[in-house]
Order: structure tokens, then sequence, then C-alpha cells
């Protein structure tokens, strides 16, 4: 599955919505009405299901889809799809 795709899916998991309603280019904090609580789900998420080393607050809620995705895909090392942090596991 592709990362976009991977992350369409957090997206519904966390937002409760709908793939139609993910606006690549659109703020998040105004197209899906994300909150602080919220981005910080999809951040854990994200950690946890791809396996991207993201810090605290790194994923705004200002963000747009697009720009999530080139973060977690700059993030992500290439035929990597294990953790690739620091912490060993």
């Amino acid at each position: 599955m592709a990362v976009e795709e991977k992350i369409k899916s957090i997206f519904q998991k966390v937002l409760d919505v709908k793939p139609s309603e993910i606006q690549p280019n659109a703020k998040l904090d105004e197209s899906l009405e994300v909150d602080s609580t919220e981005m910080v789900e999809i951040s854990v998420a994200i950690k946890k299901e791809l396996g991207i080393p993201l810090k605290d607050n790194e994923l705004k809620k200002t963000h747009s889809f697009n720009e999530i995705v080139a973060i977690v895909k700059a993030k992500k090392p290439a035929g990597n799809s294990g953790c690739s942090c620091c912490c060993g596991h």
C-alpha cells in the first residue's frame, strides 16, 4: 500500500472521515476541522503504523494532507517497512 493510502487510512480511523473528504492541498484545521488533540492522535498513529520517527509537534493541524505525506516520505527509509527509529526494535 502506498504511503498516501496508509495515511488516508489513519485519517479515516482517527477522524472518522471518508477518503473523498480529504482535500490534498487544504489545511487540515480548515478542511476537516482537525484540532490539536486529533493531530497528536494522527502523529502517534503514523509513528506506530508506519514506523516513522516524528518529533513531538512535527505535524501541525495547519499542514495539508500532501504536506504530511511529504514529511513522512522524507523520513521513511527506502525499502524499509520496519521501525527506523533509534530504539533498536
